[in-house]
């Protein structure tokens, strides 16, 4: 089956902005892109000027939620390991491959360590035979140097990416927020925000040895940043990433105790979001994603210190990114390559662009339509989010998996 998407602003790549023209469709890859002309073999769809996008990758959710991957128009989810039980047996890995297809391809991320612990590697080569397309250490930091050495080198190995969290552990302990006014007024136990870059340090030290491509998930500071900065000037295989949260949220989110703000890595000082923000649009991050995590109120209307970490976050992905480029801070096209392109590519799959023989996972979108987040309408299965009530611009319309309509 044919499908031929015309009339449509196309996001192509190595383009600063959308180039109007035609998307051909055959099965469930791209066949032509860009002036193509109707053929009597394929059902037309008429995009009356919408922005047509690959679809989301979202590289490190923490649950599959279909309903608000929908929404957001997430076509694929890389799967992290904290999950219960842990990712870390290949069965899992198997079993979470299929779930939600074909409507949704979900990326089960192998854990590095049995139970995410970090004392053992675990059944690495296995999973990636079972279907990993990476490995993470999870919201873990692996404190042992030697043991992380060891998981770079299998990693190596397997052609892997490593996927992992930069805090020192030795450093946050029980913190559940960043040093500084806002922590120290409510009270709160806080870790300095260098505990990002001492544990980026390490980790960079030990990539010079081992030259694996690693992926940091979330890099939150100036510190971490200028690190990150520096490492690919060197030309080390790192990428990076953050969530929406952290460019649009500082510390001050926290005030009143607000459980839905409670994330982690903790949000940062504005002078540390400002730097996050200024990283954007001088290219250092290479992901935007949801850092999905929908959590109930047996987990978040709790103490503070008590509520569990995350926010749902995979509906507001697109509406809130839309704004870096109403800020002017980059084209529509690179914010696409940072919610689609980079993502497909870390994880090693043909996806995340308008191109020939790629998936054709399409988003249809109205970069104008105004609505509101709303906690208590979301499509999520939990509606713990920090945007609450807050008013955005950008609304999926249409989403085809492979082509077809859903």
């Amino acid at each position: 089956m044919k499908e031929l998407f015309s009339n449509a602003k196309l996001i192509l790549p190595n383009q600063d902005d959308p180039q109007l023209g035609s998307v051909l469709t055959s099965g469930d890859r791209i066949s032509e892109v860009g002036e193509v002309t109707d053929s009597n073999d394929s059902q037309n769809i008429d995009c009356n000027g919408k922005v047509l996008a690959p679809g989301i990758v979202d590289l490190g959710v923490f649950a599959i939620d279909k309903p608000a991957f929908h929404f957001g128009g997430i076509t694929r989810a890389a799967l992290m390991p904290d999950q219960n039980p842990i990712l870390d047996m290949p069965a899992m890995v198997k079993h979470l491959a299929s779930e939600g297809k074909p409507d949704l391809w979900s990326h089960p991320i192998a854990a590095a360590t049995k139970e995410l612990a970090g004392h053992e590697l675990a059944e690495i080569g296995l999973m990636q035979r079972a279907g990993s397309k990476a490995v993470a250490t999870g919201r873990q930091w692996i404190a042992n140097s030697g043991m992380m050495l060891k998981l770079l080198q299998y990693c190596k190995s397997l052609d892997l990416p490593l996927i992992v969290h930069s805090e020192d552990a030795g450093l946050i302990s029980n913190a559940v927020a960043t040093a500084g006014e806002t922590a120290t007024r409510l009270g709160l136990s806080s870790a300095p925000a260098s505990a990002e870059a001492l544990s980026i340090i390490r980790d960079i030290a030990l990539i010079r040895e081992t030259n694996t491509k690693v992926h940091f998930r979330q890099v939150t500071t100036k510190q971490g940043l200028d690190l990150i900065r520096q490492a690919k000037s060197d030309d080390l295989p790192v990428t990076c990433g953050i969530t929406p949260a952290h460019l649009f949220l500082s510390d001050i989110a926290v005030s009143d105790f607000r459980t839905f703000a409670r994330l982690s890595p903790p949000l940062r000082s504005e002078a540390d979001r400002e730097a996050c923000l200024e990283a954007i649009k001088d290219g250092t991050f290479d992901v935007i994603s949801s850092g999905h995590d929908p959590r109930g109120p047996e987990d978040k209307r709790l103490p503070f210190a008590e509520a569990k970490v995350g926010m749902a976050g995979a509906e507001s992905l697109l509406a809130l990114s839309l704004n870096l480029v109403r800020d002017g801070l980059i084209s529509m096209n690179r914010l696409f390559e940072l919610l689609s392109t980079n993502p497909a590519r870390i994880l090693g799959v043909q996806a995340g662009m308008l191109a020939k023989d790629y998936e054709a996972d399409l988003i249809l979108i109205d970069p104008e339509t105004p609505w509101q987040i709303d906690t208590r309408k979301m499509a999520a299965s939990a509606g713990n989010t920090p945007f609450d009530s807050l008013p955005v611009q950008g609304r999926v319309t249409a989403i085809y998996k492979g082509g077809k309509a859903l």
